[in-house]
């Protein structure tokens, strides 16, 4: 059995390391907190992020980024827009072909690219592979059954990370979609943020439905536009991660977004958190993304508008429902006989 090494000591890092030392492998965990890292050793808990869950008694964690990256596998769940710092940091420690496995969502906000990209950009003598799924990281620490995709260049790859990873109640399922493996896990943050503010006005269920409806459509079209198979938002990083998402204040995409329903700014409902919400930065580089492969997608530049441009939420609600009405999905012509 592999060891594997955790970067990243918040609530998802630190359910990750949980369930799986639970399943009996050996794991560290690295956190730039002191306090994380003492309360982790000290009192089996993640005080800071993740309080109130018993964490198992073999797991520890440290404060060195070198120390961790000695493992076998390394699952970097920094949040999105410090991966290419952190990789960087380490990239005289990480080994020829070790993988190195992204289970952050998100797109780099200065430079438009995907996380595996950046990756790639950093670490190029790594093997990447992407982690990722409709997960809560207190139900994941708890011990409750969930289930991931692991997407790699390779079947193989994946399948030889599925092994490692792969506990009783932590199920994964692979794929060698990178692209669209990412897509759905970053952009859904921005769905769950309109639907969020959906129920934060009010608007019902029924328009809350057909907004995470026409958000599939449009990470389906930047996908299929950027080489990604549609198929794959079909499966648990793309309808299984926004149905999570879009549907509890458990999210903290969703609860931002009806925080900014009910009228509070967003300098309000950030100030008091600890840890990053995604959708507020992924909002923007998804846009840009949008851009530059030329495809509309009306959610996200709503919520863009409002995060980034100052449009008060009822300006860009007004505005969406003034759209054209449009077919559902586009027809496909017929082929030649």
């Amino acid at each position: 059995m592999k060891t594997i090494g955790v970067i990243g000591g918040g609530a998802w890092g630190t359910a990750l390391a949980q369930v799986l030392t639970a399943g009996g492998r050996d794991v560290l965990l690295q956190a730039r907190e002191a306090e994380v890292v003492e309360s982790i050793n000290t009192k089996h808990e993640n005080t800071v992020f993740l309080p109130g869950i018993t964490l198992h008694k073999n797991l520890k964690a440290t404060e060195l980024l070198s120390e961790v990256a000695q493992r076998d596998i390394l699952l970097m769940v920094t949040p999105s827009q410090f991966l290419r710092a952190t990789l960087d940091e380490m990239k005289n420690d990480i080994r020829e072909d070790q993988p190195v496995v992204i289970c952050s969502k998100g797109i780099e906000l200065t430079t438009g690219l995907l996380l595996s990209q950046v990756a790639e950009q950093t670490v190029p003598q790594a093997t990447i592979a992407i982690l990722t799924g409709p997960t809560f990281a207190s139900e994941v620490a708890r011990g409750l059954p969930t289930a991931v995709t692991i997407a790699a260049k390779t079947k193989e790859i994946a399948r030889s990370l599925q092994a490692e990873l792969g506990v009783k109640n932590f199920r994964p399922y692979v794929t060698s979609d990178i692209i669209g493996t990412q897509l759905g896990g970053a952009i859904k943050n921005v769905i769950a943020i309109a639907c969020g503010i959906v129920h934060g006005k009010k608007l019902g269920d029924s328009a809350r439905a057909a907004l995470l409806t026409r958000g599939v459509a449009e990470i389906a079209r930047l996908g299929v536009s950027m080489g990604a198979d549609k198929e794959t938002l079909l499966g648990m990083c793309g309808i299984g991660d926004l149905m999570l998402t879009c549907s509890s204040m458990q999210s903290r995409n969703f609860s931002l977004g009806n925080a900014l329903g009910e009228g509070k700014t967003l300098d309000e409902i950030l100030g008091p958190r600890k840890a990053v919400t995604e959708g507020v930065f992924t909002a923007e580089s998804t846009l840009a993304l949008a851009k530059n492969y030329a495809v509309d997608m009306p959610i996200t530049e709503a919520v863009n508008k409002c995060l980034n441009e100052g449009v008060s939420i009822d300006d860009a609600i007004e505005e969406m429902l003034n759209r054209p009405f449009r077919y559902e999905m586009t027809k496909r012509k017929k082929k030649p006989h």
